[in-house]
C-alpha cells in the first residue's frame, strides 16, 4: 500500500503480471475492485459469500474466492484472473470437452483446474473431486468439467 486519506487507500496490485494502482475503500473486496475499478469482469459475483466459486482467482498459485477477500489483503501478491490466462491446455480442454453450459461459472472452474494443475500434475480422483467441489455449476453436471481436467492430466508426461 502506498498511502491513505480518510477512508480511502491507495493500493498497487499485481494482476496478470501488470501493476495497477487504484484508490479504494478499506472495505472493498478484491472482486469489486477487479470488476468495478479495473474492468476485469471474468470473476463473477455469484453468491457473494464464498460458496459458489464464480469469483475464483488465483493468488500466489492458490485459488481464492475474491468475494471473500479484501483488496488490501491482496497487496504484495501475484493475482491471476481468467483474463491473464492465454490459450492454456485447460482452456482448450474446456472447449473440446464442452465443459460449459451458460458460461457464468466457467472462469472459476477453469481457474480451479489451472491451480490444481499448478500444484499437482497427476492428482488423485479424491483430490480432483475435492477441488471441483469448491465451485458450483447449476446448469450442468460436472462430468464434462472433469473430462476436460482429465484430458489435460492424461496429456501430461508421468513424473
Amino acid at each position: 500500500m502506498n498511502g491513505y486519506s480518510a477512508n480511502r487507500l491507495k493500493i498497487t496490485l499485481n494482476i496478470n503480471s501488470e501493476m495497477y494502482e487504484k484508490e479504494i475503500l478499506a472495505s472493498d473486496t478484491l472482486l469489486s475492485v477487479l470488476r468495478d475499478k479495473l474492468g476485469l469482469t471474468g470473476a463473477k459475483p455469484g453468491c457473494l459469500n464464498g460458496d459458489c466459486g464464480a469469483c475464483t482467482v488465483i493468488i500466489d498459485k492458490r485459488p481464492m474466492k475474491s468475494c471473500m477477500l479484501l483488496a488490501v489483503e491482496a497487496f504484495d501478491t501475484e493475482i491471476l484472473t481468467i483474463e491473464g490466462l492465454k490459450d492454456t491446455p485447460i482452456q482448450r480442454a474446456f472447449v473440446e470437452q464442452f465443459a460449459f453450459q451458460c458460461g457464468y461459472c466457467t472462469p472459476g472452474f477453469i481457474l480451479i483446474c489451472h491451480a490444481l494443475l499448478l500444484t499437482d500434475h497427476h492428482p488423485t480422483n479424491e483430490k480432483i473431486t475435492t477441488w471441483l467441489s469448491s465451485n458450483i455449476c447449476r446448469c450442468t453436471g460436472y462430468q464434462e468439467i472433469e473430462n476436460a481436467l482429465r484430458s489435460v492430466i492424461n496429456s501430461l508426461p508421468l513424473e
